[in-house]
């Protein structure tokens, strides 16, 4: 089955609201995006624990760590609006695109 990649408005350092899922409600900063898959790291969300071997680097037990999201379960969070919100794109006088709120129409991108 091959899916379609879907270019994305939400980048690195991104604060996201989660709308699906296991953890929904809960907020966290985007750590990092993969898009072939769609899916984004968001950290403290999706936790899962890893049973580790001990290795020449690493000490072996359990280890807790962030697992990848569907970019379709997470909402970028406006600081303004104080909630989840769709993004749209402008273009400023100055030929920039830039994102914005579609909900109050703050500019995201300086």
């Amino acid at each position: 089955m091959m899916t379609t990649q879907i270019k994305s408005r939400i980048h690195r350092d991104d604060e996201v609201l989660v709308i699906a899922g296991r953890d929904k409600g809960a907020r966290g900063k985007v750590i990092r995006v993969i898009a072939s898959d769609n899916r984004i790291l968001v950290s403290k969300v999706n936790m899962v624990k890893r049973h580790t071997r001990q290795t020449q680097q690493t000490s072996g037990g359990i280890i807790e760590k962030e697992s990848p999201i569907a970019m379709s379960n997470v909402q970028f969070f406006c600081p303004k609006c104080k909630t989840g919100v769709r993004l749209g794109m402008k273009t400023l006088d100055d030929g920039r695109k830039v994102r914005n709120c579609r909900k109050c129409g703050e500019v995201l991108d300086q």
